[in-house]
């Protein structure tokens, strides 16, 4: 069955690009209800957003939602990815500002916050988007594939020409609470020398040490260095895990992204839909549910982080 949060989960921080203060607040919603953005210092306009595929507009460096007002709300893939995880269907989050808050960089602090609240099984039954055929979208050398599978399944491969990063490739079956595990607490990356061209363009303000990964050639710069020795490729699982949770419902399907980013994770969404034959929407059983991310998860599954 669906589930959504016991009780409203607060997170306070600031937004990556803007810098800006920014609360939100996850509410608990309705079966059938999905997940929606609200934001509550927009009072003379349409407030609500629908975290679906159809409303996202290009953004190179996050992912952005915005409704036929002109109402937006960015940054919102680490929060997406948490709701996956977690396994939960219906949710509206209530945020005061244009951008989600980074925190750490992860989904660490909002799967841990929903967990730490709880979640009620809910009278509907979950649906699932199954993959009926292959679907691919390039951008240069960038490419990403969804192709049938019984559960999710994320296959990802980066290439950086700095050494502290590298060629990195990672497989996961997303199955049994593997994205809290694994992928959870794994951070937002960037080079030293992309901070200094955002903040020239007045993006990264709220950027820090703190909430992002920084490499400069063979050196992290991060205190602490890194939570796992490819923690860029599971960062970059994890931002497809939260853009692939705006297709409205779970994905049974193996995601393949071969440097690939947000805007074309979308782009394959959009293309999935294009094609009715492509896709089905299945009602799962208990088997199937079985398979699903978030399915099962406990609290004690996070990893512990300094």
């Amino acid at each position: 069955m669906q589930n959504t949060l016991k009780s409203a989960v607060v997170f306070e921080g600031r937004g990556l690009h803007s810098g800006a203060p920014v609360r939100m607040v996850v509410r608990p919603a309705s079966a059938d209800y999905g997940i929606w953005f609200k934001r509550t210092d927009v009072a003379l306009s349409d407030a609500m957003i629908a975290a679906r595929w159809d409303q996202v507009v290009p953004s190179r460096l996050c992912t952005l939602i915005r409704n036929s007002a002109g109402v937006e709300v960015s940054t919102i893939e680490h929060v997406m990815a948490a709701l996956a995880g977690c396994a939960i269907h219906n949710a509206v989050i209530e945020i005061d500002g244009p951008e989600v808050p980074i925190l750490d960089g992860s989904s660490l602090a909002f799967v841990d916050g929903f967990l730490a609240k709880g979640l009620i099984e809910q009278s509907a039954p979950v649906r699932a988007i199954r993959v009926l055929k292959p679907v691919e979208v390039t951008e240069g050398e960038a490419v990403a594939r969804l192709d049938p599978a019984d559960m999710l399944e994320i296959d990802f491969s980066i290439h950086f020409d700095d050494a502290a990063i590298g060629s990195q490739a990672k497989h996961l079956n997303l199955a049994n609470g593997t994205f809290v595990r694994e992928l959870a607490d794994s951070r937002t990356f960037c080079r030293q020398a992309d901070v200094d061209a955002m903040r020239a363009r007045g993006l990264a303000l709220g950027g820090t040490l703190d909430n992002a990964v920084v490499f400069e050639g063979d050196r992290v710069l991060s205190p602490g260095g890194l939570r796992h020795d490819d923690e860029p490729v599971r960062h970059k699982m994890l931002d497809a895990m939260g853009d692939l949770y705006l297709a409205g419902g779970p994905i049974l399907g193996r995601y393949t992204g071969i440097r690939a980013g947000h805007a074309l994770t979308n782009r394959l969404l959009v293309a999935l839909f294009a094609d009715p034959s492509a896709w089905r929407m299945v009602e799962c059983s208990a088997m199937t549910v079985g398979k699903l991310p978030g399915m099962g998860v406990h609290r004690r599954d996070l990893r512990a982080t300094a």
